[in-house]
């Protein structure tokens, strides 16, 4: 693991409130260069964490060569670097966004897979007045729960397939693991109250996706009432009986243990797992009873904006695909940096449609987006609120609306499968 000073890697993470700006200048005593973004900032273009913007080590060694370079077309990308930090950077986020469920994690070119693999990521819980005031469960009843999948060598270190960045070709579809670990814990047990709680959910997994349920299910169903997204809070709460939740995405959920009788142990599985990957926790549900003044309103955020297709000023077609050569491209191109493949206006609203032959969770920079169609049809039941990743299934076309406000500048669209990634299914577009 890699823990980083003042950053401890899973652990719950800061609270920040909204329009109250935060900086933060981390020190890098790694031994490899680091790149941080907040995924799901507002941020701007030279604190989002540009893949080759680097914070080199508090030693002062030089970067190592990216690993991206094993594929053909990047052999002259080894040293390529743009603004180079020694020892620490100053990320300044203005924190004008909406309270939501962030978080951060390494972003730097042909390393981002290995680097979260060993532990640089952690929540940046964002709160603001319209969110405090509602009667939802707060305090040691507001639970962030990272999940990932690990696996582990003898000696008890983090398996991975290489140990300086890139991936081999057996991984070409994403490196997953045997274990799971919830905040850093493999399979833990919590204690619950019979009351509501508050659990924000975040894959941050590299390449696995997870349906999650609760077994047993309480009496009526809809075990698990989304309240919130990637962007924050739903307009109204929308209640499920399990999610499937991609690598980078959030949901952010109320439970009433109240529903279960004391004593009972309720179980968060992955419908989708095997083994041990088919347990995520479990939580014990007791008979303390200590009181619960939260509820559930029926109107979440009173002051949403719709975006409509109408006031789109664009519409743009991105295909992530693999060409014959194995890389992983958007547009048939791999990542390069510098080269935009979109240059949209600040101020203005697009449609952009991502279209994929593999799962693909595609994660957007910048602003937030809604999405408004999966194969011309209604968005999933998944798609609520305002995201910034959406998992687009093989051979699908997915639509979405996104606004483009504030910062002029470099930022990204790519896979959020980090292996991908990492081979190179990465784009800039240039906000003018």
């Amino acid at each position: 693991m890699w823990p980083r000073s003042g950053w401890a890697p899973w652990a719950p993470g800061g609270r920040w409130p909204a329009r109250c700006s935060a900086r933060d200048s981390p020190a890098n005593d790694l031994p490899q260069p680091v790149v941080v973004h907040l995924h799901g900032g507002h941020t701007p273009a030279d604190s989002d964490g540009y893949p080759i913007d680097l914070v080199l080590p508090t030693s002062g060694a030089a970067p190592a060569d990216h690993a991206m370079p094993v594929m053909a077309d990047m052999a002259d990308m080894a040293d390529m670097v743009r603004d180079v930090a020694t020892g620490e950077r100053a990320y300044t986020y203005p924190m004008n966004q909406r309270a939501a469920t962030l978080w951060y994690h390494d972003h730097r070119m042909g390393h981002t897979g290995l680097n979260v693999w060993r532990g640089l990521a952690g929540f940046h819980l964002v709160h603001d007045d319209e969110s405090d005031a509602l009667p939802l469960p707060r305090g040691e009843r507001d639970i962030p729960l990272m999940i990932v999948d690990r696996s582990f060598a003898a000696d008890g270190s983090f398996r991975y397939p290489v140990s300086a960045g890139g991936v081999a070709d057996a991984y070409m579809n994403g490196v997953l693991g045997d274990v799971i670990l919830v905040n850093g814990a493999p399979w833990p047990v919590a204690r619950t109250d019979p009351a509501r709680y508050r659990l924000r959910l975040l894959n941050a997994s590299n390449a696995r996706r997870y349906r999650l349920e609760l077994d047993p299910q309480p009496p009526g169903g809809s075990a698990l009432v989304q309240i919130g997204s990637d962007g924050g809070l739903l307009d109204r709460p929308v209640g499920h009986d399990a999610l499937e939740i991609a690598p980078g995405e959030r949901f952010d959920v109320v439970v009433d243990f109240s529903r279960y009788r004391p004593g009972t142990k309720v179980r968060l599985v992955n419908r989708l797992g095997s083994g041990g990957t088919a347990e995520v926790m479990r939580f014990d549900v007791t008979g303390r009873d200590r009181g619960d003044d939260s509820a559930i309103p029926g109107r979440l955020s009173a002051g949403a904006v719709r975006l409509t297709p109408q006031r789109a000023v664009a519409t743009r077609t991105f295909s992530f695909r693999q060409r014959r050569d194995g890389t992983w491209t958007i547009n048939d191109l791999a990542y390069r940096p510098g080269r935009a493949l979109a240059r949209p206006k600040l101020g203005t609203v697009e449609i952009w449609r991502f279209v994929t032959d593999f799962h693909h969770p595609v994660h957007l920079h910048l602003d937030p987006f809604q999405v408004l169609s999966r194969n011309g049809r209604e968005p999933g039941p998944y798609d609520s609120g305002w995201k910034d990743t959406v998992d687009v299934r093989p051979s699908e076309a997915v639509e979405v609306l996104t606004r483009f406000t504030d910062y002029q500048g470099a930022f990204l669209l790519h896979c959020h499968n980090l292996e991908h990634e990492d081979m190179a299914m990465m784009a800039d577009f240039i906000t003018t």
